[in-house]
Protein backbone atom coordinates (compact mmCIF):
# COMPACT_ATOMS: atom_id res chain seq x y z
CA UNK A 1 0.00 0.00 0.00
CA UNK A 2 1.30 3.44 -0.93
CA UNK A 3 1.36 5.66 2.15
CA UNK A 4 1.28 9.47 2.20
CA UNK A 5 4.67 11.05 2.81
CA UNK A 6 4.72 13.61 5.62
CA UNK A 7 5.67 17.09 4.42
CA UNK A 8 8.13 19.55 5.92
CA UNK A 9 6.72 21.27 9.01
CA UNK A 10 5.11 18.21 10.58
CA UNK A 11 6.42 17.79 14.17
CA UNK A 12 7.03 14.05 13.63
CA UNK A 13 9.99 14.93 11.38
CA UNK A 14 11.74 16.61 14.32
CA UNK A 15 11.25 13.77 16.83
CA UNK A 16 14.00 11.39 17.87
CA UNK A 17 12.89 7.92 16.81
CA UNK A 18 12.30 5.26 19.47
CA UNK A 19 13.79 1.75 19.16
CA UNK A 20 11.51 -1.12 18.16
CA UNK A 21 11.49 -4.87 18.85
CA UNK A 22 10.43 -7.98 16.91
CA UNK A 23 7.00 -7.55 18.47
CA UNK A 24 6.35 -4.27 16.64
CA UNK A 25 2.89 -4.78 15.09
CA UNK A 26 2.73 -5.71 11.39
CA UNK A 27 6.41 -4.87 10.83
CA UNK A 28 6.72 -6.96 7.64
CA UNK A 29 3.72 -5.18 6.12
CA UNK A 30 5.06 -1.80 7.21
CA UNK A 31 8.44 -2.46 5.54
CA UNK A 32 6.73 -3.68 2.37
CA UNK A 33 4.52 -0.56 2.31
CA UNK A 34 7.55 1.68 2.86
CA UNK A 35 9.37 0.20 -0.14
CA UNK A 36 6.24 0.57 -2.28
CA UNK A 37 5.83 4.19 -1.12
CA UNK A 38 9.50 4.98 -1.80
CA UNK A 39 9.46 3.46 -5.29
CA UNK A 40 6.23 5.28 -6.13
CA UNK A 41 7.92 8.59 -5.25
CA UNK A 42 11.14 7.67 -7.10
CA UNK A 43 13.18 7.83 -3.90
CA UNK A 44 16.28 5.89 -2.87
CA UNK A 45 15.58 6.02 0.86
CA UNK A 46 12.66 6.46 3.23
CA UNK A 47 12.56 6.73 7.01
CA UNK A 48 9.60 5.86 9.25
CA UNK A 49 9.17 9.48 10.46
CA UNK A 50 8.46 10.41 6.82
CA UNK A 51 5.30 8.30 6.98
CA UNK A 52 4.38 9.62 10.43
CA UNK A 53 6.01 6.99 12.67
CA UNK A 54 8.66 8.23 15.14
CA UNK A 55 10.54 4.90 15.26
CA UNK A 56 14.12 3.90 14.41
CA UNK A 57 13.48 2.33 11.02
CA UNK A 58 14.61 3.30 7.54
CA UNK A 59 14.97 1.60 4.18
CA UNK A 60 17.34 2.16 1.28
CA UNK A 61 17.59 1.00 -2.32
CA UNK A 62 20.32 2.87 -4.21
CA UNK A 63 19.90 0.90 -7.45
CA UNK A 64 18.58 3.96 -9.41
CA UNK A 65 21.84 5.83 -8.64
CA UNK A 66 23.82 3.00 -10.31
CA UNK A 67 22.57 4.16 -13.72
CA UNK A 68 24.35 7.54 -13.45
CA UNK A 69 26.96 7.71 -16.22
CA UNK A 70 28.90 10.39 -14.33
CA UNK A 71 29.95 7.80 -11.74
CA UNK A 72 32.90 5.45 -11.97
CA UNK A 73 32.31 1.76 -12.61
CA UNK A 74 33.33 1.07 -8.99
CA UNK A 75 30.78 3.59 -7.68
CA UNK A 76 28.01 2.22 -9.91
CA UNK A 77 28.79 -1.33 -8.77
CA UNK A 78 28.57 -0.32 -5.08
CA UNK A 79 25.17 1.27 -5.68
CA UNK A 80 23.66 -1.48 -7.85
CA UNK A 81 21.30 -3.75 -5.95
CA UNK A 82 22.15 -2.12 -2.60
CA UNK A 83 18.85 -2.67 -0.81
CA UNK A 84 18.67 -2.76 3.00
CA UNK A 85 16.36 -2.38 5.97
CA UNK A 86 17.93 -0.58 8.95
CA UNK A 87 16.29 -1.05 12.36
CA UNK A 88 17.56 0.60 15.57
CA UNK A 89 20.58 1.95 13.69
CA UNK A 90 23.44 3.81 15.34
CA UNK A 91 26.27 5.43 13.40
CA UNK A 92 29.32 4.82 15.59
CA UNK A 93 31.99 6.49 13.47
CA UNK A 94 32.29 8.96 10.59
CA UNK A 95 35.64 9.87 9.05
CA UNK A 96 37.36 11.59 6.16
CA UNK A 97 37.26 15.10 4.75
CA UNK A 98 33.76 16.49 4.37
CA UNK A 99 32.43 16.68 0.80
CA UNK A 100 29.44 18.41 -0.71
CA UNK A 101 26.64 16.60 -2.50
CA UNK A 102 23.37 18.04 -3.76
CA UNK A 103 20.67 16.42 -1.59
CA UNK A 104 16.90 16.39 -1.79
CA UNK A 105 14.20 14.80 0.33
CA UNK A 106 10.78 13.31 -0.38
CA UNK A 107 9.38 15.32 2.57
CA UNK A 108 10.82 18.53 1.10
CA UNK A 109 9.95 18.31 -2.63
CA UNK A 110 11.56 20.57 -5.22
CA UNK A 111 14.31 21.83 -2.92
CA UNK A 112 17.85 20.58 -3.41
CA UNK A 113 20.94 21.97 -1.71
CA UNK A 114 24.58 21.03 -1.21
CA UNK A 115 25.10 19.28 2.14
CA UNK A 116 28.54 18.58 3.59
CA UNK A 117 29.12 15.14 5.13
CA UNK A 118 32.06 12.87 5.87
CA UNK A 119 32.60 10.16 3.21
CA UNK A 120 32.99 7.07 5.41
CA UNK A 121 30.95 5.63 8.26
CA UNK A 122 30.51 2.64 10.53
CA UNK A 123 26.95 1.71 11.44
CA UNK A 124 25.43 -0.82 13.82
CA UNK A 125 21.88 -1.93 13.03
CA UNK A 126 19.43 -4.79 12.94
CA UNK A 127 17.90 -6.05 9.70
CA UNK A 128 14.25 -7.02 9.15
CA UNK A 129 14.91 -10.36 10.91
CA UNK A 130 16.56 -8.55 13.84
CA UNK A 131 19.98 -9.97 13.00
CA UNK A 132 22.69 -7.57 14.21
CA UNK A 133 25.20 -6.06 11.78
CA UNK A 134 28.22 -3.76 12.07
CA UNK A 135 29.22 -2.49 8.62
CA UNK A 136 31.41 0.15 6.97
CA UNK A 137 30.23 2.21 4.01
CA UNK A 138 31.62 5.04 1.93
CA UNK A 139 30.72 7.35 -0.94
CA UNK A 140 27.12 7.68 -2.12
CA UNK A 141 25.91 4.64 -0.15
CA UNK A 142 27.22 6.28 3.02
CA UNK A 143 25.59 9.56 1.98
CA UNK A 144 22.15 7.97 1.60
CA UNK A 145 22.55 6.16 4.93
CA UNK A 146 23.55 9.43 6.66
CA UNK A 147 20.54 11.26 5.20
CA UNK A 148 18.06 8.57 6.31
CA UNK A 149 19.79 8.14 9.67
CA UNK A 150 19.33 11.88 10.29
CA UNK A 151 15.57 11.36 9.89
CA UNK A 152 15.44 8.91 12.82
CA UNK A 153 17.45 11.45 14.84
CA UNK A 154 14.89 14.19 14.08
CA UNK A 155 17.24 16.03 11.69
CA UNK A 156 16.43 17.25 8.16
CA UNK A 157 19.01 18.10 5.50
CA UNK A 158 17.81 21.72 5.66
CA UNK A 159 19.01 21.82 9.29
CA UNK A 160 22.57 21.43 7.98
CA UNK A 161 22.43 24.50 5.71
CA UNK A 162 24.00 27.87 6.43
CA UNK A 163 21.85 30.64 7.93
CA UNK A 164 21.89 32.43 4.55
CA UNK A 165 20.71 29.34 2.63
CA UNK A 166 17.96 28.78 5.21
CA UNK A 167 16.73 32.37 4.76
CA UNK A 168 16.75 31.98 0.97
CA UNK A 169 14.49 28.91 1.04
CA UNK A 170 12.28 29.94 3.98
CA UNK A 171 9.32 30.94 1.78
CA UNK A 172 9.53 27.75 -0.28
CA UNK A 173 9.57 25.66 2.91
CA UNK A 174 6.50 27.51 4.20
CA UNK A 175 4.69 26.75 0.93
CA UNK A 176 5.51 23.05 1.27
CA UNK A 177 4.11 22.90 4.81
CA UNK A 178 0.91 24.61 3.57
CA UNK A 179 0.55 22.20 0.67
CA UNK A 180 1.15 24.92 -1.94
CA UNK A 181 3.19 22.61 -4.15
CA UNK A 182 2.54 20.11 -6.90
CA UNK A 183 3.94 16.64 -6.30
CA UNK A 184 3.62 13.39 -8.20
CA UNK A 185 3.11 11.29 -5.07
CA UNK A 186 0.80 11.21 -2.04
CA UNK A 187 1.69 13.67 0.72
CA UNK A 188 0.28 14.78 4.05
CA UNK A 189 0.66 18.50 4.73
CA UNK A 190 0.77 19.74 8.36
CA UNK A 191 -0.81 23.16 7.87
CA UNK A 192 -3.79 21.84 5.96
CA UNK A 193 -4.11 18.41 7.61
CA UNK A 194 -5.04 17.05 4.23
CA UNK A 195 -3.70 14.37 1.98
CA UNK A 196 -3.13 14.63 -1.74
Amino acid sequence: MILPIVAYGDPVLKKMGTPITKEYPNLDTLIENMFETMYNAFGVGLAAPQIGLPIRLFIIDTTPFSEDDDLTLEERTALKDFKRVFINAKITNEQGDVWAFNEGCLSIPDIREDVFRKPKLTIEYEDENFNKHVEDYEGLVARVIQHEYDHIEGILFTDKLSALKKRLIKGRLANISKGNINVEYRMRFPDQKKKR
